[in-house]
């Protein structure tokens, strides 16, 4: 039997937050339906390039998209993940706020930026993070700010530098930190983020294995409908979907007696 060895988080506080996050995969595992795989709608031509080029069926393409699409999903809820676990720390002040910062400790006058990966934000947002902590620094003379990085190329705390309009900036008190040097600044342990890692590879099945209903997963209903939709052909069904209001597409010649509004 595994022991719990993490002096910094509760074993009840750390199941706990596992099992919300659980929670949070409800819509991956009870499938999705086409109104859901839709909701931001596809892009047909793409999927009909993709589908003729890689000589692949136009089947296993959308289910790539359904894929793709809860991957999406999965990686918000990892970063929920990470971000709201702070709150559960012994004897720490973090808070999680509506807007703003990813996570703060006011006593201590720490402001964090969080992101799963370092390449996840383009020039663009990289610029605005920067000066949202150039204001906060700028306003507040004791405050730090942090980019914590999850998977960052390599464990680092360093002074973080960017260029805005042409000029290169740099504080000491606006750093790029990876996950395992935050979590020594946080709990004192430099190791705190390696026995986190550890503890999660046998408590997460834990969790999962005391929540039964999480063992039935349930199949996506997205070709089904699509196929019943348009008499079996998936392509004139993806088209009709993103361009109904446009030009040419008519009910009566794509849907099914079934789908057909008018």
């Amino acid at each position: 039997m595994e022991r719990y060895e993490l002096n910094f988080i509760s074993q009840s506080n750390l199941e706990k937050h596992i099992r919300n996050t659980i929670l949070k995969y409800s819509e991956s595992i009870n499938g999705i339906n086409l109104k859901q795989f839709n909701s931001n709608i596809v892009d047909p031509i793409k999927m009909l390039f993709d589908s003729l080029v890689f000589k692949k069926d136009i089947e296993d393409i959308i289910e790539s998209e359904i894929i793709r699409q809860k991957d999406k999903s999965n990686n918000n809820i990892i970063g929920y993940f990470h971000q709201n676990l702070f709150k559960y720390i012994n004897n720490s002040d973090w808070i999680v706020p509506k807007t703003g910062f990813d996570i703060e400790n006011i006593n201590n006058k720490i402001f964090v930026e969080m992101k799963n990966k370092h390449n996840t934000m383009n020039a663009s947002s990289s610029q605005k993070t920067y000066i949202n902590m150039l204001n906060k620094i700028a306003n507040d003379s004791e405050a730090k700010c942090f980019l914590v990085e999850i998977i960052a190329k390599k464990s680092q705390n360093i002074i973080w530098e960017l260029s805005l309009d042409g000029k290169k900036n740099c504080n000491e008190r606006i750093k790029r930190i990876s996950i395992d040097k935050f979590y020594e600044i946080v709990t004192g342990d430099k190791l705190a983020f390696y026995k986190l890692c550890n503890t999660l590879k046998w408590l997460i099945k834990k969790v999962i294995d005391e929540m039964p209903e999480f063992n039935k997963t349930k199949e996506d209903t997205v070709i089904i409908e699509l196929k019943n939709m348009a008499q079996n052909n998936l392509m004139n069904s993806l088209f009709f979907l993103a361009f109904n209001t446009y030009y040419g597409w008519k009910e009566e010649d794509y849907l099914t007696d079934n789908y057909k509004i008018s």
